[in-house]
């Protein structure tokens, strides 16, 4: 299947994107609103509820506005590149955690992402109030795994 196919067919069966889709199926969260799908052999995540993926979009939004210096991105309307959301989507879930649970040293990985931003938002009672200066840390420090060197020979 070639790769404009593929994301055709992608986009029809998976109409409700998973928003952290690359932090969850690098095994670093999990969300209690996801369900995995396979599609030509890949996965795919895919979130069962409107106001779900809607809490995780401001939530995004709102960090990536609060972050864009850590992130070294000057558009906040550009993609962003791999390691990049990573970094945004997986120290943003930890950062927020943290903030949490008193500096507790986040699981790997993050239980539900859905479960911690309504606790979030319990707490403080909207996404302009969270501690974003205490996010802001996680999201600076943390790391996804090196690429291998390659030996020379």
């Amino acid at each position: 299947m070639d790769e404009e196919a593929y994301r055709q067919i992608y986009r029809e069966v998976n109409d409700r994107q998973c928003l952290y889709e690359k932090a969850i199926l690098a095994t670093h969260c999990n969300c209690s609103l996801m369900r995995k799908l396979n599609l030509a052999e890949r996965e795919a995540a895919h979130c069962e509820s409107d106001a779900g993926q809607q809490r995780c979009q401001h939530y995004l939004d709102a960090l990536r506005k609060a972050m864009r210096f850590a992130l070294k991105s000057g558009d906040e309307g550009s993609s962003l590149p791999h390691a990049r959301a990573m970094r945004l989507q997986v120290g943003g879930m930890r950062g927020l955690y943290r903030a949490l649970n008193e500096g507790q040293e986040p699981p790997v990985p993050i239980p539900d992402i859905n479960g911690l931003l309504q606790q979030g938002l319990e707490r403080w009672g909207g996404f302009d109030a969270f501690p974003y200066q205490q996010i802001l840390r996680e999201v600076a420090t943390w790391e996804g795994r090196r690429p291998k060197r390659r030996r020379k020979r």
